[in-house]
């Protein structure tokens, strides 16, 4: 069984240092609106890094105390599960006339280089493992290779006992065609995200999985 153990993302932002976990940030393009070709895009919400001390780099290393817009989120796993190459975002793939012929195709290029390809094939392997024997073994299908992350984020005050749960899966994992990133705000009992988030994903890949033919 693998788990994901919040104590051990603090140790390694820890070792890490604030500097280096800032620099991370700008690499894997956090800092910076995605690009998508929609108005209105929010940027990503960060502490300074000259006020970051040890309790907000701890927050911030287990996914805490810091907000992403669900688009850079879905962006930034897409550029590191493709091989490490930083997509930007877009809604159109092609033009076609009513009679369903092709007009014009879209071609996007990736941008900058985020991660290496080895890493890229580490993160792949492991965010399958966390589908098969982990937290998001709820959002598994039989016969189909799905990689993805559950989360559970406290919002604030956290006095409310509020919470964001989430799962953002992709498929299939060896080489992914498709992503997808539920999530379900204020839930009430329950609110882990390998719990209530990952079976709304399983469904959502039972219905699009079929039509992919890998």
């Amino acid at each position: 069984m693998i788990k994901i153990c919040n104590p051990v993302f603090i140790q390694l932002g820890l070792r890490l240092g604030t500097e280096k976990f800032v620099d991370y940030f700008h690499q894997f393009g956090l800092m910076k609106k995605t690009g998508i070709d929609l108005p209105g895009e929010a940027s990503t919400i960060m502490h300074k890094e000259e006020n970051m001390g040890p309790v907000e780099l701890a927050t911030v290393s287990f996914g805490q105390s810091f907000q992403i817009t669900p688009v850079q989120l879905a962006s930034t796993v897409s550029s590191i599960i493709n091989g490490g190459l930083r997509v930007t975002p877009h809604l159109g793939v092609k033009v076609v006339n009513p009679e369903g012929e092709l007009v014009e195709e879209f071609s996007y290029e990736p941008t900058e280089r985020i991660c290496s390809e080895d890493t890229s094939e580490t993160m792949r392997q492991l965010l399958e493992s966390v589908v098969t024997e982990g937290g998001g073994i709820n959002a598994y299908i039989e016969g189909y290779e799905i990689g993805g992350k559950t989360a559970t984020s406290q919002t604030l005050p956290r006095s409310d006992n509020k919470y964001i749960s989430s799962f953002l899966g992709f498929a299939p994992a060896s080489d992914p065609t498709i992503l997808l990133l539920v999530i379900i705000r204020n839930p009430q009992g329950t609110y882990y995200g390998g719990t209530i988030a990952a079976p709304v994903a399983k469904e959502i890949f039972e219905n699009i999985l079929p039509y992919l033919d890998k």
